[in-house]
């Protein structure tokens, strides 16, 4: 594992953490298809929520939600209706959330939680 998909393992296991926390239940962590991978999925209370998790350890490059870019964010929503299309349904609501986690060494990590980024 290189240290670039370790900070990123990491940050999602911060991720899943604190929204476990908030309230949530974790219905699926990696889901991968041909397609590409949904970093998270969760249960918030009536709403299904495709979390995508960006990690970084500064600022050099931007805020980590600045990495979902327009393509991301489709990607992740093509994403989404494949995976609904395997489930038992019906689901009547989904929503599209980034929850960014900050690393910056030496100090706490900082984790921000964006609600219907997308």
């Amino acid at each position: 594992m290189t240290d670039k998909q370790a900070l990123g393992a990491y940050g999602e296991k911060l991720a899943a953490q604190y929204l476990c926390e908030t309230g949530m239940e974790i219905v699926a962590r990696n889901w991968r298809c041909r397609y590409g991978e949904l970093d998270l999925i969760v249960q918030d209370p009536s709403v299904i929520v495709f979390v995508e998790v960006k990690t970084r350890s500064g600022l050099g490059f931007g805020t980590p939600a600045e990495a979902v870019t327009f393509d991301k964010q489709r990607r992740i929503r093509r994403l989404a209706l494949l995976w609904l299309a395997e489930q038992q349904g019906p689901w009547r609501r989904i929503r599209f959330d980034v929850v960014s986690v900050l690393l910056p060494r030496g100090h706490k990590p900082v984790i921000d939680h964006l609600t219907a980024a997308f």
